[in-house]
């Protein structure tokens, strides 16, 4: 199904992102409502800047969705550290990005496990958790996750620093064996916070 139509048959608010080649939402600009696989085919350079007027967007540092993905949700970013937080890896643009599907922050459940393949101990959450340790998660890592709904954004440290991984029920059926699947980019299952993405 096409993102757009799922959007509005689903009844939230539609997707919207403005673009800009410059910091500060200077130089060229332009709107989508969809996805962008490559944003040099569209005669832009770069993205430094954008605005997300609706729903929730991953950007990504390379065209066809590859390389270190960044969550945006709704409001303003001037320049890369917007999008880019506390996270441990920066960009300066981004070349591709595509809306968050099924981001449902009212209605959110995920299930963590010790081992890959779904196996040892689990825990299931659906709340917010800036320190899995914290909350009893005996380990630094999460080597295989399940999204029972929902849409998750986890993160290498606690307090959301660190690589962020972009967990969908429609990825993978929303079934994450091990580390490989949350990223391209991933180096490990190294996974000490995550938090629901806000459409």
């Amino acid at each position: 199904m096409n993102p757009q139509l799922e959007q509005v048959q689903g009844g939230a608010c539609q997707w919207r992102l403005t673009v800009f080649e410059e910091e500060h939402y200077q130089g060229r600009s332009c709107h989508f409502t969809c996805e962008c696989q490559n944003i040099l085919e569209r005669d832009f350079r770069k993205i430094r800047s954008m605005k997300v007027e609706g729903g929730a967007w991953v950007g990504f540092e390379y065209p066809e969705f590859q390389g270190q993905q960044f969550v945006m949700e709704k409001g303003d970013y001037p320049c890369s550290q917007a999008w880019s937080g506390n996270s441990s890896y920066r960009t300066e643009n981004l070349l591709s990005f595509r809306p968050v599907r099924c981001a449902n922050h009212s209605d959110s459940k995920v299930t963590l496990y010790e081992s890959e393949d779904f196996q040892g101990h689990k825990f299931e959450i659906c709340n917010d958790y800036p320190s899995l340790p914290a909350m009893g998660w005996c380990s630094k890592e999460v080597p295989s996750i399940k999204i029972n709904s929902g849409a998750w954004v986890a993160y290498q440290f606690p307090g959301y620093r660190g690589y962020q991984y972009i967990l969908e029920r429609d990825r993978h059926q929303g079934e994450f064996r091990n580390y490989n699947d949350y990223s391209t980019q991933a180096h490990s299952s190294q996974i000490q916070s995550i938090r629901r993405i806000q459409h």
